[in-house]
């Protein structure tokens, strides 16, 4: 089975070279644009990452106290993910599948928008979440927000769908846990007619995959050279935050 996959822009953020290269770039900055994939197909539309919410000033109240106003995430008029889905002609009930990674409120932000969609979490980054106290990279309510925790263990239990470390989701759309970044940290693999894509978060960048440099703000190197291998595997690697996906895919339309 083969499947329609596009990249949506969510707006970008600027960061310093040691957070996007271990103990590299020290002078330099970067310009990261989140991305969210639109896979379409065979009965499916599906989204990895929901993107930050309407409302960006939580989010960039934490980065800016952690890193400085120069991170502020800033995103264009029609970037939101609604308005995004809405130029593809994508109601937010068509969505049928979700993929969180990690979990952050760039990824987290709008997964109630979406009332029929089975929300796929790494079994490993929730169990990560609910059984850590207190965590150095991970901040409770910036990873599920309270009110989105509650509607996920709650109301919306039947739809959570807690992924072991190798899935088959239906046939051509799989998913690996990657790690790396974040514990929740996944990687999703899409069977298109350019080939087999895979997107994560555990690279940020293509120089991330093809120099085998992992992030900064990692938790672990190896599980990222691990991933780094794993999708080279593959003939199309997607990073979610690498802005010359836009310059290697035309509209984002990756195939």
């Amino acid at each position: 089975m083969e499947y329609k996959l596009t990249l949506l822009s969510m707006g970008s953020s600027e960061v310093p070279g040691p957070e996007l290269f271990w103990m590299g770039q020290w002078d330099n900055w970067f310009r990261l644009q989140f991305q969210v994939g639109l896979i379409q197909g065979n009965g499916i539309t599906a989204l990895v990452n929901t993107g930050p919410a309407k409302d960006l000033g939580p989010m960039n109240e934490g980065w800016v106290a952690f890193l400085g106003e120069r991170v502020k995430f800033a995103r264009q008029e029609g970037e939101y993910i609604l308005d995004q889905l809405a130029k593809h002609n994508v109601k937010p009930e068509d969505i049928t599948h979700i993929f969180l990674t990690p979990l952050q409120l760039y990824s987290v932000s709008n997964v109630l928008e979406f009332p029929n969609a089975k929300i796929h979490i790494s079994k490993r980054g929730w169990i990560h979440f609910h059984t850590t106290h207190k965590h150095p990279h991970d901040g409770r309510d910036t990873s599920l927000p309270p009110h989105i925790l509650a509607e996920l263990v709650g109301k919306s239990w039947d739809r959570v769908v807690l992924l072991e470390d190798e899935e088959t989701i239906a046939p051509g759309l799989r998913t690996w846990w990657s790690g790396g970044h974040h514990r929740a940290s996944i990687a999703v693999e899409v069977d298109t007619k350019a080939g087999t894509a895979v997107l994560s978060d555990t690279f940020f960048v293509m120089e991330n995959v093809v120099n085998n440099h992992p992030i900064g703000i990692t938790e672990n190197m190896y599980e990222c050279m691990d991933a780094h291998a794993r999708a080279l595997k593959s003939p199309i690697v997607i990073p979610l935050y690498d802005p010359k996906n836009f310059d290697r895919f035309k509209n984002g339309v990756v195939a």
